[in-house]
């Protein structure tokens, strides 16, 4: 299973072509792929009009959506913060460390393009998918 980051949706969703976006194109019907209910909050929350959300959220709904967090995930993720910034790599955000931390659990990859995810694959064993 490969989880796809915000960050990869935001720019597939605009007509960005990058490495990511071509991957997820190419692969959108030969891979499963999934995202989270965090991922789906920041996709959905940056849609001005409504009625455009609401096609949005059905067109999501296509991939397999993971709720989080439960307890246990917000335990890993903030062991996990911990061990990074003990290391010298304070992650800048929450919910990208919740979201590192649940693909580590279920040994899921992750395609992103965003530089905070890199400290917890070199450090934290994140597997990530690279175009």
């Amino acid at each position: 299973m490969v989880i796809v980051d915000t960050s990869v949706f935001i720019d597939y969703l605009r007509g960005v072509t990058n490495p990511e976006t071509e991957w997820l194109d190419l692969h959108a019907d030969q891979q499963r792929l999934g995202l989270t209910t965090l991922i789906l909050t920041e996709i959905l929350q940056g849609v001005d009009d409504e009625r455009r959300a609401a096609s949005l959220y059905k067109e999501l709904r296509e991939f397999e959506i993971f709720e989080m967090p439960d307890v246990e995930l917000a335990v890993d993720a903030a062991r996990h913060y911990r061990r990074l910034r003990q290391i010298g790599h304070t992650p800048r955000k929450t919910i990208d460390v919740l979201i590192a931390s649940f693909c580590i659990r279920r040994h899921h990859e992750l395609l992103h393009r965003d530089r905070d995810f890199d400290p917890l694959e070199l450090h934290l064993g994140l597997r990530v998918v690279h175009p």
